[in-house]
């Protein structure tokens, strides 16, 4: 299945669950990956390697949604992003992380 396969139908299924029976701020839909982001670093520091990749496709599923909501064409953007990264020099930015 392609990127904006999975983008539309995670919009679709959240939407048949009343997660898009309001218009939510942007910001609190990132909130919501954030939060999930946080829920995998979690699971990580205990080890649960399960609970680990299912917070993973929770944060993906997250931003699909998110997505398919705004009609983002989230393949077109990751590719033209993957290639701006392989411009960059060694360790960009001069950041240690």
């Amino acid at each position: 299945m392609e990127i904006n396969q999975l983008c539309t139908e995670a919009f679709e299924i959240a939407k048949s669950k009343g997660w898009h029976d309001q218009e939510r701020e942007t910001g609190t839909v990132l909130a919501l990956i954030h939060s999930e982001v946080s829920e995998a670093l979690e699971a990580d520091r205990k080890g649960d390697q399960e609970n680990f990749e299912e917070e993973l496709a929770d944060v993906c599923i997250r931003i699909f949604d998110l997505c398919g909501s705004k009609g983002i064409d989230l393949e077109i953007a990751i590719r033209k992003k993957m290639e701006r990264n392989k411009g960059r020099s060694y360790k960009h930015g001069g950041k240690a992380y």
